[in-house]
């Protein structure tokens, strides 16, 4: 059972926009259609992970094939 206080549902912001997802798998799933819709071809996720305590942010992008990867990656 996950601790509500340091664990919390992944969040994807595309354009200003707060999208909420219930798992990081689910995220990623709908990465390369939040990537084509950004107007920066950016998308940065905040989330918790599992056994740590704190805010994880990622930046994610295009490589050069066309393929979301994470750009930027971190500790808030």
């Amino acid at each position: 059972m996950a601790n509500t206080i340091t664990q919390w549902k992944p969040e994807a912001t595309v354009n200003g926009t707060a999208r909420r997802f219930k798992t990081y798998a689910k995220l990623k799933r709908n990465m390369l259609d939040m990537l084509v819709e950004s107007n920066s071809n950016e998308v940065r996720v905040s989330r918790s992970r599992r056994g740590q305590w704190g805010e994880w942010f990622e930046y994610w992008g295009f490589d050069n094939n066309r393929k979301p990867v994470i750009i930027k990656q971190g500790w808030m």
